[in-house]
């Protein structure tokens, strides 16, 4: 399973090396931004599992990156654990409204920050309203109203593939394993193996025409929706 990804956005250097170095040292995979901005377009390509998010940010402050991240259906679902030197509570409370997962005053100790990004992690992310509903590369899917559709065109998907769509389609650019996709679309099917992924894969590729190169293959591992940036793979299982 690929291990979750942390990207910490910081502009104290010294902070930044010593989370850094705890994180890998407890097997996370680290990204880090010293810029608001930057760590705002990081969040936004490269859709960790957490964010560390200090309040106060050169370009941009972690409130208004935690308010962007938020709103946006793509990225909402990312956990957000908010660093903060003030102990005014309406900063607090502002990133709270704005849908900071939690906060941490400084200074800290390593070791219950490091229990407490354990925790987030293991809880189900939230499903706000906004994040019932996202859009990708021509594709659009409604958790509500349980409809999907290519081009403005609506396609009839079993539940199960309706499922592995979402979890894909939610978090471009990110590998998914066949395991992780079998456990995020089986259901009540309890019984389902791995290698029926590949079978929903090609369904689901075939459902979606024009827009099935979306849809990597990535070799020995699983599958992931493509980043408009990157070149289209061979599409076959």
């Amino acid at each position: 399973m690929t291990p979750p990804t942390i990207l910490i956005i910081e502009d104290e250097t010294s902070l930044v090396d010593v989370l850094a170095y705890n994180l890998r040292k407890e097997g996370f995979q680290v990204l880090v931004a010293t810029d608001g901005l930057v760590g705002l377009e990081s969040a936004q390509s490269k859709r960790p599992d957490l964010i560390i998010l200090d309040l106060m940010l050169p370009t941009l402050d972690g409130l208004q990156i935690c308010q962007r991240l938020k709103a946006d259906p793509t990225t909402a679902p990312i956990r957000i654990l908010m660093l903060t030197a003030k102990s005014d509570e309406v900063d607090e409370i502002v990133g709270f409204n704005l849908g900071a997962d939690d906060y941490v005053t400084k200074p800290f100790k390593l070791k219950p920050l490091i229990h407490r990004i354990k925790a987030l992690l293991r809880r189900p992310a939230p499903e706000a309203e906004a994040s019932q509903r996202v859009a990708y590369g021509g594709i659009e899917m409604d958790r509500i109203s349980y409809t999907v559709t290519v081009d403005d065109r609506e396609l009839e998907l079993t539940p199960t593939e309706f499922r592995l769509l979402w979890t894909l389609l939610r978090r471009p650019g990110r590998t998914y394993t066949r395991s992780e996709l079998l456990d995020a679309s089986r259901g009540e099917d309890a019984n389902a193996f791995e290698r029926t992924i590949d079978v929903h894969i090609r369904a689901l590729r075939r459902k979606l025409g024009p827009r099935s190169d979306l849809i990597e293959t990535v070799r020995g591992i699983g599958y992931r929706v493509r980043m408009r940036s990157q070149p289209t793979e061979n599409a076959d299982t």
